[in-house]
Formats: C-alpha cells, structure tokens, sequence
C-alpha cells in the first residue's frame, strides 16, 4: 500500500492474458515477447484511447484495464480481439498470440494508480474461464450493455470460480467480425488520444472540469454558507454548458479545509481542469479570486480577481463562469453560457436564506432537514417566484419520508406535493427545480410517469447534475426499467466519484439487483450503503428481505430490529409509499423477505 488516500468506486475491470504463454515462451522467446510487444502498442493501446480505458498495470502475458463504462469496456475487447485476430492471419499458427479476456462491473478500491477488491478478482477469474480468443463477461457486464452493441451474450450458467465466494452468472460474448471489422477506423493503427490518459479514470471524451471549494477569506466563520453557495452557483451554471464534464459538489467538497495537491485530485476525480479560489464578503462589498490549472501537468491556465457590489453576486458568478470557460475553449462559442445564465430571483435576501437552506440540506440529518425548509420558507415568502427554492423545499419533504422522519405524515406530505407542483410551474429551464419537482411528486404523490419527465427534461438541460442522474436512476426502477436505472447510477457514481453520499446511489444498484431476483449481488450493494450509513433507511429497507431471501435469517433479523428502530411506523402494508413501484409483483419480494424477518404486515 502507498499510503495515500483510499476511494471506492463502480467501473468496469478488463482483465487479459496470453493463451498458452508458457508454451510459446518455450518456442520462441524473443519472437514471442516481440509479438505481445506488439499486440500492445500497435492494437491494444489505440483501442483503450479510444474507448476511454486506462492502463491499470501489465502482469507479464496480461493486463488489467478499468472503464468508466461496461459499454465500452466490451465495446474495447471485442475489437481488440478482432484486432488480434485479423493480425494473426499472416502469422504461423503455431507462433500466434491468442487472448483470453474477462470483463465485471463492480466496486473497487482505489489506491494511487493501483485498483483492488471484489471487482478486480472476479474479472480475473472470469478471464480464465475464456476459451482463447473469446470473451466471458459477467451478469452484471450483460444487464449494463444489453441491447446496446451488435453481440450475442449466452449464458454459461453460475460459475465457481476460484477464491470467490458466491457463484457467478457468466456469458460468453459471440459477434459477427463483418461488423467489427473496421468501423471506419483501422483498429491495427495507433489512434491520438484527444487528452492525456493519466487519470485514475479514463478521461471522458471532452473537456473535464472540478470546482474546488473557495476559501472563505471573511474572516467570519458564519459566512462560510456564503462561499460554499458561491462555488455551487459556479458548478450549477459550468454544468449547463454541454460541451463540458463537470464534478459534482458533493465530491469536489471532499477537499474542503484540506491542502491538496491538484494532479492528485485530477486524477482522483478524472478531470483536466481544476478551479480554485477564495471569496471575500465585507459589507455590501464581494470579491471572488479563481485560478484555473491543468491537472495533468499543474499549469495554470488562467487567474482574475472579480470585484463588485452585492447586489451585483449574480453578474460575478456569470463573470467568473463565462472566464473560466474562455480560458479552456478559447476557439469556441459562449452562446452556451450566455444560455445558461440565470438569476434564481430579484431579491438578494431571498437568495441569502436559500444558501443557507443549501448549507443546511447537505448535512442530511432530520434536524438539518427542519431548519433547511425553515431556510427554503422565508425565502419563497421573499419570492413567491423562486423555483428553486420551491423545489429544493419539496426534496426535503422526499427526503424525511425516505428517512422516516416525518413528525406528521399526511400533512407533510400535502405540502411537499403542493411545493412540488408549485416548483414546476416555475421552473421554466430551471434544472434544479425541474429535478426536484420530478422526484417529489414520484415519492410523494405516486406520480412515477410524471416525474420521470421533469427530470427528463432537468438532465436535458444540466447533464451533469450527479444527484439528477441518482434521482432518474430510482424513478426509473419503480418504472421497472431495471437497466436503464443501474446505467443512470453509475453515470451519477461517474460524475461524483468520491461523493459522500456514495451510500444513495449503491442504495439504487442495490434494489436494481434486488428486483432482478439477483439477492446476493443486491445484499453485497446494500451492505455497502449501510456501512456508509448505519442509519440509511432506504439501504435498509433493501438490505433486510435481500438476506432473508438468501437465508441469512439471523441477519435479516437483526436489519429487521434496527428497521423498527429507524421507522416504528413501517409496516408491509405501508411499503409502498417507499417503494413506489409501478407493478405489485416487483414490491411482492420485498414483502416476502421482510415477512420473513418479522417485520409486521
């Protein structure tokens, strides 16, 4: 171990070898190492640029690879095989390198540049059960890219594979090489990667950027609310520029308060750009100073200082957006970020209670809770007209539900839907208040239809909003689009890759699995989320039937106990006001396994 810092996070493992290595070793040394020398440079490695992978470490005859992606992560083997094989047409048969590959999506543990646990083993394992030449990917790999690519995936059943615990449903990938052949691109010939590979992630395929948290230079601890909310204006309006990859806030707030050395968070998080500044609020006075640096090598790129009068926060927030955005793309437009400016509301106070509400809501504890809508209350009594205020509002009354921390239940329910609806009307382009609209009126009304769409057209507008993909993610389970709902988390896991709220989104791959009827893999994802949280009812609502269904009854018994202690009120026929689904027979495994662990009908 190197001794920095340790993240977790979901991404597809490639890992490869060589055939009958041994046998060619003892052929023909040099003319095999020559050969797998070139398989490398000449196929292997163009087609990861291409597709986004990164180089974890080569083993000898092997390597391992991560992706951001299970699409491209098989997307990439198949036409490395392919590669491979077109190749070895002119070689002798009895010289030729042949590779076997295995693929899994999982949770790994990142350390430095080096990737370990669960994640790692069980694609290792299943590249041994490869024939040479092919490709064996896991359930997990197949429900993520199903229907997305031209390859044919047959079950081999559930594999024991060697050192791994629980049996694995493996397929074995078959495509037609007419369709894999060429695809416009030479696959033999090494492709220019558009930016350098030195992330701990692939780096997406635009520009990628990282908002540290300001310093809040005020001198007045209290006013530390101010330039958090600062930072999260900047990060809302970047997001809005489609051309861009932005980090969410949760992660980047990871480095709050802490000395960091910015290659190290551009390769933590998997981005080229890092802004950092300070905000200093005297009086009705501002100024915001911001520097922008390459990750990759530690230039900085750009730095200004913005002054201005209070009253004028909005225009400095649009200032240091739109620099920011010059200094990375020089050569294109701003037509995007003059789009993406907006005021939230006329009324300076307004805002000032709404950041304090934000301040408040990302504590995520029933008495944050209470004083974040108090926070979102007077500000929607300064405007009636505040979307986001409105919207934020109704996710809090989502939320306490969620948790079980609603004092009184009908009505707080009532007021979120009617804040929700409210929100809606007054979104307008208004992301955060569209997201939110969505969400609330799918927990707290039933309306799954409904909200999918406001967050539809919330992402439309911000793609990169971390917490609207988590959101889409569990409306899209109760919808019964299991696919699309574990494809949503993991973009949201992507765009906040260290977030602190990691427990949430594992919570939604949990139940994707769970729903599935795959116990094991719902209660391994479960079993995460609540260790993030002990107190995470939703994880706990899915980890308790997942290991009763698994025939851990002392366990389930136990989540069970801790479930009644969380939320007295939970009872089998109220489930469905948690887990809204559309179809009675997705909740109907729910009921069982919670049945089973004594929960009270």
């Amino acid at each position: 171990m190197t001794g920095e810092r340790v993240v977790r996070r979901l991404a597809a493992i490639l890992a490869a070898d060589v055939a009958g290595y041994s046998r060619l070793m003892g052929r023909d040394e040099y003319g095999t190492l020559t050969r797998l020398k070139a398989h490398r440079t000449e196929r292997l490695e163009p087609i990861l640029a291409r597709h986004g992978g990164r180089l974890v470490k080569l083993t000898g005859d092997g390597a391992l690879v991560e992706f951001p992606s299970a699409v491209d992560a098989l997307n990439a083997a198949i036409a490395f095989q392919q590669a491979v094989t077109e190749a070895n047409r002119d070689q002798p048969e009895d010289t030729r390198i042949v590779f076997r590959i295995g693929l899994h999506l999982g949770d790994l543990i990142v350390e430095g540049e080096d990737l370990y646990g669960d994640g790692v083993n069980v694609a290792a394992r299943l590249e041994a059960e490869a024939p040479p030449g092919g490709i064996v990917v896991s359930r997990a790999i197949r429900e993520a890219v199903e229907g997305r690519l031209k390859a044919k995936l047959h079950p081999l059943g559930e594999l024991a594979l060697k050192n791994i615990e629980r049996p694995i449903r493996a397929f074995r990938v078959e495509w037609d090489a007419a369709d894999w052949k060429t695809k416009g691109v030479d696959a033999t010939k090494p492709a220019i990667p558009a930016e350098p590979t030195t992330s701990t992630f692939g780096l997406p395929d635009k520009p990628s950027i990282a908002v540290l948290p300001f310093q809040n230079m005020s001198g007045d601890p209290e006013q530390e609310y101010f330039a958090d909310g600062m930072v999260e204006e900047i990060i809302a309006a970047l997001s809005r520029v489609h051309w861009l990859f932005v980090i969410a806030r949760n992660s980047t707030f990871t480095y709050k308060g802490r000395a960091v050395d910015i290659k190290q968070v551009g390769r933590d998080l998997g981005v080229r750009y890092v802004l950092e500044g300070s905000v200093r609020k005297a009086g009705e006075r501002i100024r915001i100073n911001g520097q922008l640096i390459d990750a990759a090598n530690g230039t900085h790129l750009w730095a200004d200082r913005f002054d201005g009068a209070l009253e004028d926060v909005f225009d400095l927030q649009d200032r240091v957006t739109a620099s920011v955005v010059g200094a990375i793309a020089p050569k294109l437009e701003l037509a995007e970020i003059e789009r993406a400016k907006r005021k939230p509301t006329g009324s300076l106070t307004a805002y000032d209670f709404y950041l304090r509400g934000m301040a408040n809501m990302n504590q995520d504890t029933r008495e944050a809770s209470d004083q974040a809508l108090q926070m979102f209350g007077h500000a929607m009594e300064l405007d009636h007209d505040f979307a986001a205020a409105f919207g934020l509002a109704a996710r809090c009354y989502a939320r306490r539900q969620a948790n079980g921390w609603m004092a009184d239940r009908a009505n707080e329910r009532a007021e979120g839907e009617r804040l929700a609806r409210r929100a809606a009307i007054l979104a307008k382009d208004d992301a955060v208040a569209l997201c939110s609209a969505g969400f609330a009126l799918a927990v707290l009304a039933g309306e799954t239809d409904n909200g999918a769409d406001f967050i539809d057209r919330a992402l439309a507008i911000d793609p990169n909003m971390a917490w609207g993909w988590y959101c889409s993610g569990l409306v899209r389970l109760w919808l019964g689009q299991l696919g699309v709902a574990l494809d949503h988390n993991c973009r949201a896991i992507r765009l906040s890759p260290v977030d602190p709220l990691m427990g949430q989104m594992q919570t939604g791959v949990a139940h994707a699995h769970f729903v599935e009827g795959r116990h094991e893999e719902a209660s391994l994802w479960a079993g995460r989320a609540i260790r993030s949280f002990a107190n995470w009812l939703p994880g706990m609502i899915v980890a308790t039937p997942s290991a009763a269904l698994c025939g851990r009854l002392a366990e389930a018994q136990s989540l069970a106990s801790r479930l009644a202690s969380l939320d007295p009120t939970l009872r089998i026929s109220n489930l469905r006001e948690r887990l809204p689904f559309s179809r009675q027979d997705y909740l109907a495994p729910y009921e069982e396994g919670l049945r089973l662990a004594g929960v009270p009908d």
